[in-house]
Formats: structure tokens, C-alpha cells, sequence
């Protein structure tokens, strides 16, 4: 079983940055692929990044590409989403979610791929 939980979140004027975290229990998690969604409010949980259990593979949505940075420190159990150059399109409850299949690539989208959830962390990007 793997227990995440996020921090980071807050509230941002446009143009700025903030960095999440996605801290996890039980070193299984070292060897599962990570992705970050998030959801808007009356939306559908979307995916935002992903990166492979090892850290060298990186998936990113088109609206983030370029903006937004996927890593993950294995040794603290901790995966990080930088986010640059925030929009107020961006602003959303963001979550973390481990993959349930061990020594994934990073590659996986859609959110029925990850059984591990954290509770999600708010982040609001003012005009």
C-alpha cells in the first residue's frame, strides 16, 4: 500500500511559480511511475505530468509543456512539480497518484491507470 500526501499549493498572481510535493510512505513507491492531475472546478480530472519509476522518463499534457517540470527524489520518497509561468487557466485542486504496476515508463494518462491517490493540493493563479 502506498500513502501519498501533497503540499505546496497556495495562491499565485499570474506569471509566477510554485512547487508542489508529493510525499510518499513505503519504499515500494520507488519503483512505481508517479503523475500529477488536476481538477478545476465542475471539470473532469485531468492529466497534467507524469514521470517513469526511475525518474528518466517524462510525460507532459500540452497546456503545461515547457511551463511545468515533472522530478522525483527516490531516496526522501518525494516526486516535485515545478510550475512556471502560472496562468489563472491553471488553477485547479492538483493530485498525485502512483501507478499500481511496478517499473512503469511514466507514459500513462488516463487516471483508471493509477490505484494510489493523495488528497490534493489547492492551487489558485489570480489575473
Amino acid at each position: 500500500q502506498v500513502q501519498l500526501v501533497e503540499s505546496g499549493g497556495g495562491l499565485v498572481q499570474a506569471g509566477g511559480s510554485l512547487r508542489l510535493s508529493c510525499l510518499a510512505s513505503g519504499s515500494t513507491f520507488r519503483t512505481h511511475a508517479v503523475g500529477w492531475f488536476r481538477q478545476a472546478a465542475g471539470k473532469e480530472r485531468e492529466f497534467v505530468a507524469a514521470t517513469s519509476w526511475s525518474g528518466g522518463g517524462r510525460t507532459y499534457a500540452d497546456s503545461v509543456k515547457g511551463r511545468f517540470t515533472i522530478s522525483r527524489d527516490n531516496p526522501k520518497n518525494t516526486v516535485y512539480l515545478q510550475m512556471d509561468s502560472l496562468k489563472p487557466e491553471d488553477t485547479a485542486v492538483y493530485y498525485c497518484a502512483a501507478d499500481h504496476r511496478p517499473y512503469g515508463l511514466g507514459t500513462r494518462r488516463g487516471k483508471d491507470e493509477y490505484a494510489y491517490w493523495g488528497q490534493g493540493t489547492q492551487v489558485t493563479v489570480s489575473s
